[in-house]
C-alpha cells in the first residue's frame, strides 16, 4: 500500500469532512461507533479496525464494540491482528497509545503494524481504537497515530452533545406535561377533561392508547379512551381493561408490564390483558385524591417500554390532574339534574322546604290555566302558496323546420326583442332565391309580350309574376320569423332546448315560455275549514321554502268562489299582492308557507279549536 504522503488529497479531505460531521452527529450510539471506526480507518488508510470497551474496574473484560472489516492481502496478518486485540487494548489503556509490528520487517522497511490508542469518553468506561496498517513504515505509523490522537476527543464531543440534547428533551418533556395540565384545567366538564388528559398523554408519550377508569360503587368504570369519543363498556376488551385497572387500584401502586426484575406486585390481570389484546407494554398509575386512590390511568404502547423518566413524568401529570378531575366528577351532572336541584333550592325559599315540588306544581297549574284564558295571541290561518306571474307567453314554432341555435336556457333573464331560438333558414334562403328568379323571369316575359303586342301572353306573364312575388314575400316573412324573440322583458321559465339542436319542429309547437318578473303575485291555497276566518281580512305574511327566515307582507286581493279538491281536502285559491317591491331573486313557481292574519284569540281557543270542531262533527246527531 502507498504511504500517507502518496495518498490522494481528496481522500484525506473526505476523512476530515467525516470527522467534522461526527462531531455534530445526532444519531444513536449504535450508528455512531461504526461510523467513527470507519472514519478512523479511512483517515489512516487502515486495512482493518476494531473498537474495544470495558469498565474501569481492574478485572473487567474487554468486549468488542465495533469492527470495521476490509479486504486485506494476507489472512495471516488479519488473524494475528485479531488475536492481539486484547493485548493491544491493555497496553493502550496503560500507556495511552502503542505501536506494534506484526512481522519481522526492519524498522526502516515497509511492513504490517498495529496501533492502538485511547479515545476520550464519558463515564466509568474505557474505549480503545485499534487499527491495522499494512505496507507502511514505522514513521508512517507514528504520523498516523499522531493524526488519530487529534481526533480522539470526537466520542466525548458526541457524548456531550447527546447529554445536552437529553437535558433539552427532559426540559421539553416537563414543559409538555405542564401544557397538558393547562389543557385539562381549561375543560369545564368531567368527560371532556378526562378525554383531554388521555389524548394529551397519548400524544406526548407516543402511546397507542390511554384509558381512564374512575371508582364507582366498588368498581373501576371506564370513563375515557384516547382518540375515542364513544365506546361500549360491555365489550370483552373494555371489561379486561377494567379488571387490570382494579388490580392497580387495589394495590395502590404503579404496575409496569413486562414486570421489572425487582418487582413484588401482583400483575396477573395485566399479563392476561397483554396476552389477550397483544399489547407489548402496559403501565397503570393510580390517581389519588387526599392520599386515597380514586381512579387509574392505563397506558398502552407497542414500540418501546416505558422508561423511569416517563414514569416520573406520568406520575406528575396524574398528581396534578387528580384534584381537577375529582372536582369535576363531583359537580358535573346532567343539566336537568343540576337545574332541578338549583330550582328546588330557590323554590324552597319561596314556598317552604316541605312538599316543595307539590306546591310548585300546584302554582304552575294555576298559572298555566290563567295563561290559557287570559293571554290573547294573534291567530292566523295557514296555507301553502305558489308564486305566479301575471303575464306570460308561450313561444311557438312559426313554421316547420329545424332548431339551429338556442341562445337562452330556463332561468335566464331576457329583454324585449332579444333572440331566444333560431331556426334553420337554409331551405328558406334557397326558396327565396328560386322565387326571386321566377319573379324576374315572369317580368321579362311580360315585357317581351308587351313589345310584341301580345296582350294575352302579357296578362298571363304578369299574373305569374304576381304569384312569384307573393311567394317571395311569404318566404321573406318566414325568414324574418326564423329568429324567435322575447315579446317583453322577463325570464325564461320553461323550455330547455339545448339537447334538441338540429331536431325538427312543427308549426305551432310550443318551444319556450317567458314570464314577466315585475308582475308577480301570490296564489295561496287555504283549507276550507279556515276560509271563513279570512273573509273580510286584508293582511298576511309569506315565507319561502328557500328562505324561511325572511317574512314578506302581503295583502289579500280576491278569493276564488269555488273550492278545488286536494289530497288533504278541499282548498280555496286566495290571490294576494305584495306590499313591498318585488325582490330580484324571486322566480315564478317558487313556493312556501303563508299565514293570513285573522284577529287576536285566547291561547286556549288557538290550541283547542281544531279538536273542538272535530268532536262537534263526530258527536253531532
Amino acid at each position: 500500500m502507498a504511504s500517507d504522503s502518496q495518498r490522494p488529497t481528496e481522500e484525506l479531505t473526505r476523512s476530515l469532512a467525516e470527522i467534522t460531521e461526527l462531531r455534530r452527529f445526532e444519531g444513536p450510539p449504535k450508528e455512531f461507533w461504526p461510523k467513527l471506526l470507519a472514519t478512523l480507518a479511512g483517515l489512516n488508510g487502515a486495512s482493518k479496525g476494531a473498537l474495544l470497551v470495558r469498565e474501569n474496574a481492574p478485572d473487567s473484560p474487554w468486549r468488542l464494540l465495533s469492527e470495521w472489516p476490509a479486504q486485506v492481502g494476507s489472512s495471516r496478518i488479519t488473524q494475528t491482528f485479531t488475536a492481539s486485540l486484547e493485548t493491544l487494548a491493555l497496553a493502550a489503556f496503560a500507556q495511552g497509545e502503542i505501536i506494534q509490528g506484526l512481522d519481522d520487517s526492519s524498522p526502516k522497511g515497509s511492513g504490517h503494524f498495529a496501533m492502538a490508542f485511547r479515545l476520550a469518553v464519558q463515564g466509568d468506561h474505557a474505549c480503545i481504537a485499534a487499527l491495522l496498517l499494512s505496507e507502511v513504515t514505522e514513521n508512517n505509523v507514528r504520523e498516523s497515530l499522531l493524526r488519530s490522537k487529534l481526533v480522539a476527543d470526537v466520542p466525548r464531543s458526541y457524548q456531550d452533545n447527546q447529554a445536552t440534547r437529553q437535558a433539552r428533551n427532559d426540559v421539553t418533556s416537563f414543559a409538555s406535561a405542564l401544557d397538558l395540565m393547562v389543557a385539562v384545567n381549561d375543560e369545564k366538564r368531567f368527560v371532556a377533561a378526562a378525554l383531554a388528559l388521555c389524548n394529551g398523554i397519548a400524544t406526548r408519550f407516543q402511546c397507542d392508547r390511554v384509558s381512564l377508569g374512575w371508582y364507582e360503587a366498588g368498581y373501576l368504570r371506564l370513563k375515557a379512551i384516547s382518540r375515542t369519543e364513544k365506546f361500549n363498556r360491555q365489550m370483552a376488551a373494555a371489561q379486561a381493561l377494567e379488571t387490570a385497572m382494579d388490580e392497580a387500584f387495589d394495590q395502590d401502586e404503579e404496575i409496569l408490564w413486562p414486570v421489572p426484575k425487582d418487582s413484588v406486585l401482583i400483575t396477573r390481570d395485566h399479563e392476561a390483558f397483554s396476552q389477550s389484546q397483544s399489547v407489548a407494554h402496559l403501565l397503570s398509575l393510580p390517581i389519588r385524591t387526599d392520599a386515597k386512590p380514586v381512579a387509574v390511568l392505563t397506558c398502552e404502547r407497542q414500540a418501546t417500554p416505558f422508561t423511569a423518566l416517563e414514569l416520573q413524568q406520568l406520575r406528575l401529570c396524574c398528581d396534578q390532574a387528580s384534584r381537577r378531575l375529582a372536582d369535576l366528577r363531583h359537580h358535573d351532572r346532567w343539566f336537568g339534574a343540576r337545574w332541578a336541584a338549583n330550582f328546588k333550592e330557590q323554590a324552597a325559599t319561596w314556598v317552604g322546604p316541605k312538599n316543595t315540588w307539590a306546591r310548585v306544581l300546584a302554582i304552575a297549574v294555576v298559572l298555566a290555566i290563567a295563561a290559557l284564558f287570559l293571554i290573547r295571541l294573534e291567530f292566523r290561518a295557514e296555507g301553502t302558496f305558489t308564486l305566479r306571474s301575471d303575464e306570460g307567453a308561450f313561444l311557438t314554432a312559426p313554421f316547420d323546420g329545424f332548431i339551429d341555435q338556442v341562445h337562452v336556457r330556463p332561468g335566464d333573464a331576457v329583454l324585449k326583442g332579444a333572440r331566444l331560438v333560431t331556426l334553420t333558414t337554409r331551405d328558406l334562403e334557397l326558396e327565396e332565391s328560386s322565387a326571386a328568379a321566377d319573379l324576374n323571369r315572369y317580368q321579362r316575359e311580360a315585357e317581351k309580350a308587351r313589345a310584341g303586342k301580345s296582350l294575352a301572353e302579357m296578362r298571363i306573364a304578369e299574373s305569374l309574376g304576381e304569384q312569384a312575388k307573393a311567394r317571395l314575400e311569404l318566404v321573406r316573412y318566414r325568414l324574418n320569423q326564423a329568429a324567435i324573440k322575447a315579446p317583453f322583458n322577463g325570464m325564461v321559465v320553461e323550455g330547455d332546448l339545448r339537447e334538441r339542436l338540429s331536431s325538427p319542429v312543427k308549426q305551432g309547437d310550443a318551444l319556450m315560455r317567458v314570464a314577466r318578473t315585475d308582475l308577480l303575485y301570490v296564489e295561496a291555497e287555504v283549507s276550507e275549514r279556515d276560509i271563513h276566518e279570512i273573509l273580510g281580512r286584508e293582511r298576511g305574511e309569506i315565507a319561502f321554502v328557500s328562505q324561511p327566515r325572511l317574512k314578506f307582507p302581503v295583502k289579500i286581493l280576491t278569493i276564488e268562489p269555488a273550492a278545488f279538491p286536494r289530497g288533504e281536502g278541499n282548498v280555496f285559491l286566495v290571490r294576494c299582492a305584495f306590499i313591498n317591491p318585488v325582490e330580484n331573486w324571486w322566480r315564478p313557481g317558487m313556493s312556501g308557507l303563508c299565514k293570513l292574519t285573522v284577529e287576536r284569540r285566547s291561547l286556549f281557543w288557538i290550541l283547542t279549536h281544531r279538536t273542538v270542531d272535530f268532536l262537534r262533527l263526530k258527536l253531532w246527531w
